[in-house]
């Protein structure tokens, strides 16, 4: 009996140590997908949550990202829209947010797709006929923007995206913080949730300008 207890106690000792030994090599890792991983490619594209941007398709995002998401194009009434979608839960490691996908698609085929898309009464969501979603996912993501749960401050961007190119100054409570390299506008609010925009560097010129002429109306 002794013999068996002590045998025992020698088995569940060995499935403790392989248990904390597997688990320690889990969290070694490496966590992908964060917000501040940005790829700068050779091509000159950058990759970010896994997306280069203007190649992969929606169809390969999704993929990627799990279906659980809600796909649509959003306009106003005498707006063309865009083709977005929206996951109200994404997280990598212990990063979460909502994620939204800007996917790149001829005004003409999008003016179509809506024409012959389920309009949620007065809401500006449009959601496509099951036989248009081919058409979608073929298209390309042209922007990504994330707005984490948590908080950002000055510091955090410092200490994980690096010193912003240029800063512009938006409103009282709002000012852009510009990684032009990167191709992304990192938005932060005073009294709101943070925000990430990610473009193809190729565009963030016309962004930048963009924003300066608005920043410039303001004053």
């Amino acid at each position: 009996m002794k013999y068996f207890l002590a045998l025992l106690i020698v088995i569940l000792v060995s499935a403790s140590l392989v248990f904390l030994k597997s688990e320690e090599h889990a969290s070694d890792e490496p966590i992908t997908g964060l917000p501040w991983q940005i790829d700068n490619l050779p091509n000159g594209n950058t990759r970010v949550f896994g997306i280069t941007l203007e190649q992969t398709t929606l169809g390969e995002a999704i993929e990627l990202l799990g279906d659980d998401m809600d796909l649509a194009i959003i306009a106003a009434p005498g707006e063309a829209g865009s083709l977005e979608v929206y996951y109200s839960h994404y997280s990598a490691g212990p990063i979460t947010g909502k994620l939204i996908l800007v996917v790149d698609i001829a005004p003409d085929v999008l003016l179509t797709l809506r024409e012959r898309a389920f309009h949620d009464g007065g809401t500006r969501r449009y959601h496509l006929h099951p036989d248009d979603l081919p058409v979608a996912y073929r298209a390309p993501v042209s922007i990504i923007t994330f707005l984490p749960s948590f908080n950002l401050d000055e510091d955090i961007v410092q200490d994980r995206f690096g010193t912003p190119a240029e800063v512009i100054q938006a409103n009282e409570q709002q000012k852009h913080l510009l990684y032009p390299d990167k191709g992304l506008d990192l938005i932060l609010n005073a009294d709101s949730k943070e925000l990430l925009q990610y473009l193809h560097p190729h565009a963030f010129n016309a962004h930048r300008l963009q924003l300066q002429r608005e920043s410039d109306a303001g004053e």
